[in-house]
C-alpha cells in the first residue's frame, strides 16, 4: 500500500523553517575537495569495474534561448545556435574519454539529458550525439531502460519529440513552473498552456512511458486562487509524475533572481498555504507523495520502488536505481562511482581547456570515509522510505546502530515530542507529520552542517 499523505501542520513547518540540504548526496557538494582530480576519479573508475554495476549516464546541455529569473541552474543564455557546436565537439571528446575507462558489458540502465535546454541543439546534433555515445557505451537496444530528458516545450518544433523517441528517450520532464501569465511575465517564462498541452499530447501518441511536470511555488504575483487554477489544470493532463519545487530567493548567488521584484513574492505564510493547497489537490487526485517536493501516480515506477524497498537518491532527485554507478558529462556536471563523487569544472572555459589537454575536466570531487558512507546510508534510507531497522541496518554494516548514534538518536527527541517521528528499540518510523519536514530529519546525521548551513535554502 501506499504510504499516507503527509500531515500538513502550518504552525509546526514555520518553526523548523531553516536552511539545509536537498541531500541529493552526503556529503553534500559543499564538502567537494580541489584535492579530488583525474588521478582520483580514474582509481575509482577502475575500482567500479569490479563491481559490473550498471551504468547511468548524465549529460549536461547548459543552453537556453531565453533567461527566466528564477532559474539558478548552470546554463549559457543565448540566441545563437551555433555556439552548442564547440561545446558539443567537447562533450564528445569527453565521452570518449570517459568510455575508455568503463568496461563495455556494463549496461547503461539510465540516461539523462539536462539542461539548460537540451533541446536547444539541432536534431543533427542530438542524433551525432546519441551516436557518439552509443559507440563508447553499451546502451540498452530495447526500450527497457529509463531514458529521458527535460523538455522546455517553447523549445519543441516539428518532428522534435519523434525523433527523441526514435533514438530512444521514454520519459519526458517538462518545465511548467507556473500557467498563469502575469507570474510567467514577472518570471520572465511566458509559455501557453496550449504549448504545454500540445507536447503532452504527442508525446504520450509517440510512446513516452512517463511524463513528469515541473511546478515552482513561491513565485513573484502568486497568490492561492492563481496557483490553485493551475493546479487544476496541470491535474487535467494527469501527468505521471510532478514535482513542486519552492523557489529559493538567494539572488547573492543568482543573478538572474536580481530581476525578480521582492515585493511581488507572495508572504511566507500564502506560501506555505500555496504549498498546503498543492498537497490536498495532488492527495485527492490519487497522488502518492513520495518526498521532497515529489508526487507520482501509485503506478509509477518511483512509488512502486518506494513500497518495494527500491528507491535511491542522486543529483537528479530520486531514482528507481540504486544499483547504478552515475558517469556524469558536461560542464559542472556531477557523478558518483562507488562512494565517491565529483564534479566536472563549472567555468566553460577551464571545462574547454581540459578537454583540449587530452584531460578529463573534474575538478573537484570527494571520497568519503567510513563514517561519511554510514551516514549517507542512513539519510538515503530515511529520505527515500521514512523509516529504518536498526537491526536489518546493524547487520548490514556491521555496528550497533544505538550505540554508534547515540548522539543523533537522542538529538531526535525533541521532533518526537511534536509528533514528527516515533523512535522505539526497533527502528526509526517518519510520520505523516514529518514527511514534509524529512531534510530536518536528516539533519541531525550531518556532521557537517554547522560550519555549511548558510550555503543552503530553506527547508520550506
Amino acid at each position: 500500500m501506499p504510504m499516507p499523505a503527509p500531515d500538513f501542520d502550518a504552525a509546526l513547518i514555520e518553526r523548523y523553517d531553516r536552511p539545509g540540504p536537498r541531500y541529493t548526496s552526503y556529503p553534500t557538494a559543499a564538502q567537494f575537495r580541489p584535492d579530488f582530480g583525474e588521478a582520483e576519479y580514474r582509481d575509482f573508475a577502475a575500482r567500479s569495474n569490479l563491481s559490473a554495476r550498471p551504468l547511468s549516464l548524465y549529460f549536461h546541455l547548459p543552453f537556453c534561448a531565453r533567461l527566466c529569473f528564477y532559474c539558478g541552474c548552470n546554463k549559457i543564455v543565448t540566441k545563437n545556435r551555433a555556439r552548442a557546436a564547440p561545446y558539443l565537439e567537447r562533450l564528445h571528446r569527453e565521452i570518449t574519454l570517459q568510455g575508455a575507462l568503463f568496461d563495455r558489458t556494463r549496461r547503461v540502465e539510465q540516461l539523462h539529458w539536462g539542461g539548460g535546454t537540451p533541446t536547444f541543439i539541432s536534431h543533427d546534433e542530438m542524433r551525432e550525439l546519441m551516436r557518439v555515445t552509443r559507440a563508447h557505451f553499451k546502451l540498452r537496444g530495447d526500450d527497457g531502460g529509463e531514458y529521458g530528458i527535460e523538455i522546455d516545450p517553447r523549445e519543441i518544433g516539428p518532428g522534435t519529440l519523434a525523433l527523441l523517441r526514435e533514438l530512444g528517450f521514454n520519459r519526458a520532464s517538462l518545465g511548467v513552473q507556473d500557467l498563469d501569465p502575469d507570474v510567467q511575465k514577472a518570471v520572465n517564462r511566458i509559455q501557453s498552456e496550449a504549448q504545454t498541452v500540445a507536447v503532452v499530447l504527442e508525446a504520450r501518441a509517440l510512446g513516452f512511458r512517463s511524463i513528469s511536470l515541473d511546478l515552482i511555488y513561491g513565485l513573484p504575483r502568486q497568490s492561492l486562487a492563481s496557483f490553485d487554477r493551475t493546479l487544476e489544470r496541470v491535474l487535467a493532463l494527469r501527468p505521471d509524475r510532478l514535482s513542486i519545487y519552492n523557489y529559493a530567493h538567494l539572488p547573492q548567488r543568482f543573478k538572474p533572481q536580481r530581476r525578480i521584484v521582492v515585493a511581488e513574492l507572495p508572504a511566507p505564510r500564502v506560501k506555505l498555504a500555496i504549498l498546503g493547497l498543492a498537497i490536498e489537490r495532488l492527495t485527492a487526485a490519487g497522488y502518492v507523495y513520495i518526498g521532497m517536493d515529489h508526487f507520482a501516480l501509485p503506478t509509477d515506477e518511483l512509488a512502486t520502488a518506494q513500497r518495494d524497498g527500491g528507491l535511491h537518491r542522486n543529483f537528479q532527485g530520486y531514482s528507481t536505481h540504486a544499483d547504478c554507478d552515475l558517469v556524469s558529462m558536461g560542464v559542472s556536471a556531477i557523478g558518483a562511482l562507488g562512494s565517491s563523487y565529483s564534479q566536472n569544472q563549472h567555468e566553460l572555459e577551464a571545462y574547454n581547456a581540459a578537454l583540449d589537454a587530452g584531460r578529463l575536466p573534474i575538478a573537484r570531487g570527494l571520497a568519503p570515509d567510513a563514517d561519511d558512507q554510514l551516514r549517507r546510508a542512513v539519510i538515503v534510507q530515511l529520505i527515500c522510505h521514512f523509516r529504518l531497522d536498526f537491526a536489518a541496518f546493524g547487520q548490514r554494516h556491521a555496528l550497533d546502530f544505538k550505540r554508534y548514534f547515540a548522539r543523533e538518536l537522542a538529538a531526535l527527541a525533541p521532533m518526537q515530542q511534536d509528533g514528527l517521528l516515533e523512535v522505539n528499540d526497533n527502528g526509526i518510523h517518519v510520520h505523516p507529520k514529518g514527511r514534509l519536514l524529512i531534510r530536518n530529519i536528516c539533519m541531525v546525521w550531518d556532521r557537517y552542517l554547522p560550519r555549511t548551513e548558510a550555503v543552503y535554502s530553506r527547508a520550506i
